[in-house]
């Protein structure tokens, strides 16, 4: 099996910003990646999302050049930057002068997006987020590899376009694709892209990981498999029964706000149906993973026997991680140790438990660079 690398999930909390002034809220993360790469993390991730509550990072690129500046050995990336908010060229141009910046640290998080009312707000049409994401991809990958860009499309056409300048890394910075449903997980699979998932339960994601692996092989594709990227919310404490009565007040995911928050008091709402996917939120595959949102927020049990936070002490966390490992055949575990509204000083004090003694349990030995697909 693969070396398992560690990542932290950043996605600065909508939550922390009200009672912190946005610049200093600022500092303190770029002093967390600072710290995380002291620890010996592999990479840095955040996410994008625009008109909403879930982070304060509508400019991931802008963001994780600060990330880039400040650190330097650390893997850095959005999972995902939501493709049809971009336009293609723009957005491949300046993931290549991170990357520069960087010194070839980018990795390149692709997603459509899932929450309809993020499209109405700006006026876009939630149904052709797909269309315009594969698209999107396209053109980027032209944009990286190419001195010239011809392309007539759907929705962009470019007619002997000179994009600058091109990515340090060659041919291009790894790309992954944030995938829940059977659709994208194709697209990742056929295309020979990374996956990454991170809200279903662990027998949904099992079988989600198994089918992608499906499709790759049957698209025989040359060279190595591509990585595969697990995020969970994660506290870690002396004891098990420390970690539990530190996490369990906050541990009302994020994801079961979803049809409330202050998103709901507003006058366009989650869209034309409460769940927020508009028509999409009655496919069976959304509708499962509403009910496990609802049943995350009102069961600790259900939550830690579904893998949809891990909790522990540093042995247990280990263990944990590793049996589901086994299970999933992930190499990127990503955890989130902001858990809803615990205070700042708890977070850190779980990821210090964490660095110190979680990531040492795991044989560390040098990989080769990322392959880029």
């Amino acid at each position: 099996m693969p070396q398992l690398d560690f990542a932290i999930w950043d996605p600065l909390s909508y939550t922390e910003s009200l009672t912190l002034p946005t610049h200093e809220l600022y500092e303190r993360h770029l002093n967390l990646a600072q710290e995380v790469e002291q620890m010996g993390f592999h990479s840095y991730f955040t996410i994008e999302h625009q008109n909403a509550d879930v982070g304060v990072l509508t400019g991931p690129t802008v963001w994780l050049t600060a990330i880039a500046r400040a650190t330097s050995v650390i893997r850095m990336g959005a999972m995902i930057w939501q493709l049809p908010f971009h336009h293609p060229m723009r957005l491949a141009q300046e993931v290549a002068m991170l990357d520069q910046l960087s010194h070839g640290r980018v990795e390149f998080g692709t997603g459509i997006g899932t929450h309809e009312h993020e499209f109405i707000r700006w006026g876009m049409e939630f149904m052709e987020r797909g269309g315009r994401s594969m698209e999107a991809t396209e053109i980027i990958k032209k944009a990286w590899t190419q001195q010239t860009v011809d392309h007539e499309g759907e929705f962009w056409t470019f007619n002997e376009a000179l994009p600058q300048p091109h990515p340090y890394q060659k041919p291009h910075p790894p790309i992954w694709v944030g995938a829940h449903g059977k659709a994208a997980l194709d697209f990742a699979a056929k295309g020979n892209y990374h996956v990454a998932q991170n809200n279903d339960i662990d027998s949904l994601i099992t079988q989600k990981f198994q089918y992608y692996r499906q499709v790759w092989e049957e698209s025989k594709h040359s060279g190595p498999r591509p990585r595969v990227f697990l995020m969970r919310p994660i506290h870690v404490a002396e004891t098990d029964a420390k970690a539990r009565e530190e996490a369990e007040p906050f541990l009302i995911t994020g994801r079961a706000a979803v049809g409330g928050g202050r998103v709901s008091q507003t006058r366009i709402g989650w869209g034309s149906n409460p769940r927020g996917q508009g028509i999409f939120s009655e496919r069976e595959d959304n509708k499962l993973r509403g009910e496990s949102y609802k049943m995350a927020a009102q069961s600790w049990d259900y939550t830690i026997e579904n893998g949809l936070a891990i909790v522990g002490s540093p042995e247990t966390v280990v263990r944990k991680i590793e049996e589901n490992r086994q299970l999933m055949r992930y190499d990127i575990f990503c955890g989130s140790h902001g858990l809803g509204e615990m205070p700042w000083e708890m977070q850190m004090k779980s990821l210090r438990l964490m660095g110190r003694e979680v990531l040492p349990a795991f044989q560390r030995v040098e990989r080769p660079a990322a392959v880029a697909v």
